[in-house]
Order: C-alpha cells, then sequence, then structure tokens
C-alpha cells in the first residue's frame, strides 16, 4: 500500500463516508433537524472521522507490511487489532481536540469519550475491514497487471479476465451501500439485540473472508459456497424483513463438490438487486443445487420483474462469471439465462468433482443444506 496521493483521497472519501453515515444513524438527517443542527454535527462528526481514519492511513499500512503474508488468521488478528488501537486513540485525540476548542465541556470528557468510542469501533471496524480488502485487490491488481506485461498474449488477456473477475467480486462485497445498509442494521441491533448485532457482525466478516482469502483457489466445496450464499441472505433479510423470501434446497451429500468460487453468490445478488430491492413488496428467491450424471446445476430463481440478459455489459456481474466459467472449464459448462416477467432462472452448469479442502477450513455450526 504506497501512500501517495491517491490513497490519501481514497482514506478521505472514507472519512466522509463514516461522517455521513455516523450522523445518519443518530437521526440527524431526520424531520424536524435544523440545518444548523445538521452543520454542528457534521462538524464534529468529521473531527472524529479524520482524527480516527488518519491515524489508520498511517498505521494500518505499516501493520500490514509486517503480517499480511503471514496469511490468515494471524494478518486479519493483526490487523483488527490495530484498528481497534488506533480508534481508541483518535477517539481520544478528537475528545481532546474538541474539548479545547470549547465545543465539548471539560467535565464530562470521560462520558463523552465512552459514549463516542462505542459508535467510533463498530464504524471504525465495518469501514476499516472494507478499505482493507479494497487496498489489498488494488495492490494485487496492479501487480498481476505488471506480471501481464511480461507474458504472451494469449497468456495476458487470460490472466487480465481472471483479475478482473476476482476484482469485481472483491469489490461485490464492499459496496458503499452494501456496507452502511449493513452497518446501520447492526447499529440499530445494538440496544435491543447485542446476540443478533454480533451474529450479523460475523456474517459480514465472513463475507470479507471470502472474497479476500483463498482467491488463488478458484474451486470450493459447495458447502463453503453455500455458507456464504446464507450470510449474504442472512444480512439482506434484515435489511429487507418481510419484503425477502428464500429458501436454499440441496442435497448433503454434495457437500464436497467443487464449484467456482463465488458463482452462486453473483448469480444471488443479481436476484436481489432486480427482483427484490427495487419492488416495494419485494421478491422470493430460491437457491438450488444438484449433481446427477458427472454434472453440477447451481441455478437462482426469483418472481421478479425480469432483466435483458443482452443488456448486460462486459463488466456485469453474470458476463464476468461467464468468462470465468470459459477459463476454467472451456466449453464444458454452461450459464444459462431465462428471464420474463415474473420469473427469472439463471443456472450454471460445470462438471462434478470432488473437492480436498483447506485445512484453514473449520466445521461450520450452521449447516448450510437446508
Amino acid at each position: 500500500m504506497m501512500r501517495s496521493l491517491r490513497y490519501w483521497r481514497r482514506i478521505l472519501v472514507a472519512n466522509a463516508a463514516a461522517t455521513i453515515a455516523v450522523v445518519g444513524i443518530e437521526g440527524g438527517f431526520g424531520p424536524g433537524v435544523s440545518g444548523r443542527a445538521v452543520l454542528v454535527d457534521v462538524g464534529i462528526t468529521f473531527v472524529y472521522a479524520m482524527s480516527i481514519g488518519t491515524l489508520m492511513g498511517l498505521g494500518l499500512p505499516w501493520v500490514g507490511g509486517r503480517c499480511w503474508n503471514r496469511g490468515y488468521p494471524i494478518n486479519w488478528t493483526a490487523m483488527l487489532g490495530a484498528m481497534v488501537g488506533l480508534t481508541v486513540a483518535g477517539t481520544l485525540v478528537a475528545n481532546l481536540l474538541l474539548t479545547v476548542l470549547g465545543i465539548l465541556p471539560g467535565g464530562r470528557f470521560g462520558p463523552q469519550f465512552l459514549g463516542s468510542l462505542e459508535i467510533a469501533l463498530v464504524i471504525s471496524l465495518v469501514i476499516g475491514t472494507a478499505v482493507t480488502v479494497y487496498e489489498v485487490a488494488r495492490s494485487e491488481l496492479e501487480r498481476t497487471a505488471l506480471a501481464l506485461r511480461t507474458k504472451e498474449r494469449d497468456e495476458a488477456e487470460a490472466q487480465r479476465l481472471a483479475v478482473e473477475a476476482q476484482l469485481a467480486s472483491l469489490e461485490a462485497r464492499v459496496q458503499p451501500h452494501f456496507l452502511f445498509n449493513t452497518l446501520n442494521s447492526i447499529a440499530a441491533l445494538i440496544p435491543q439485540d447485542p446476540a443478533g448485532a454480533e451474529r450479523m457482525t460475523e456474517q459480514l466478516a465472513s463475507l470479507m473472508r471470502s472474497a479476500l482469502d483463498g482467491g488463488s483457489a478458484p474451486l470450493v466445496p459447495l458447502e463453503q459456497e453455500l455458507r456464504v450464499v446464507r450470510d449474504y441472505l442472512d444480512i439482506e433479510h434484515v435489511r429487507f424483513d418481510d419484503r425477502l423470501r428464500y429458501r436454499i434446497e440441496a442435497d448433503p451429500s454434495d457437500a464436497a463438490t467443487s464449484v467456482p468460487r463465488l458463482s452462486l453468490q453473483t448469480l444471488v445478488e443479481n436476484s436481489v438487486k432486480y427482483a427484490v430491492s427495487p419492488r416495494h413488496d419485494g421478491g422470493s428467491i430460491v437457491v438450488r443445487a444438484a449433481a446427477a450424471d458427472g454434472r453440477v446445476t447451481l441455478a437462482v430463481e426469483d418472481d421478479g420483474p425480469g432483466f435483458d440478459a443482452e443488456a448486460a455489459h462486459g463488466g456485469h456481474g453474470l458476463a464476468l462469471l461467464r468468462a470465468r466459467l470459459s477459463m476454467l472449464y472451456g466449453g464444458d459448462a454452461s450459464l444459462e439465462i431465462d428471464s420474463r416477467p415474473g420469473r427469472t432462472r439463471i443456472a450454471i452448469t460445470v462438471p462434478q468433482h470432488a473437492h480436498r479442502a483447506p485445512q484453514h477450513l473449520g466445521a461450520s455450526t450452521q449447516h448450510p443444506f437446508v
């Protein structure tokens, strides 16, 4: 992570996003709030964001440069620990600065510090994790791009497609609207359902880890892929409530079957985007996985209004997924789209092979085959 001008611009954007998220969570943009009150809240919150964000911008690259190559879980444990420590330090700096300026009363320094630290930790861990994932993705992409220029044209084109598909999957996990919606949901759950907030935070961390870890393993067990899909749908269900209805159908005997990593996840995200998000009454999603005659079929069906499959541009998730299938299986895999008003079904079919699970994958506490 080179701390260039562009890097600090991205940190500034993250600080501004954190400011807006915190003010929004605390009701600062609600009806009846005066414009002056909004400006004061935004100004105070921006001081916290800049204090914490600047320390993270300086400290996280230093920590990452010394521990990232040690692999999971050492790298993420060190990074999350650094985020917590830098958040505490940044919150302390912000409180001291606001107290010296007379904006905060000096007699309430302790309660003010503890109160602001609680929300600062939640915001910093979520956005800090997202920025870390994004910066690592950019670094990996830049190194890969440099290597591509030294190879033959055909080989370089194939590797470029692989990197673009991986980066698209990473960015899908850290889209700002998804992160901030999840963050709002976690913040709302903290006072009334701490266990639910903790569970949702773990699911978000699992999604982030699935996007970044295992990047060199294009195939994963079906069980792992379904676990990622369930985490994603559980998070989105908190956001959409009864507007999102879903079920997952799969045979437990197929748990070890190899499937392209984040392939089923891409199909589910497509259904959430077109069938659930834009509709007032939401939609229903059915996820199916079945193996037969040496082939594995992963299908996602929804009752949304449909979409024009031919209009999907080259950077669309489905177009990138099709390119990945071609790279992995040649002509021995397919992606079929049947979309019309009231019913959309997208299915991929790949050869069936058993997968040897990586050693770091532990047993799931929640079986994804339901």
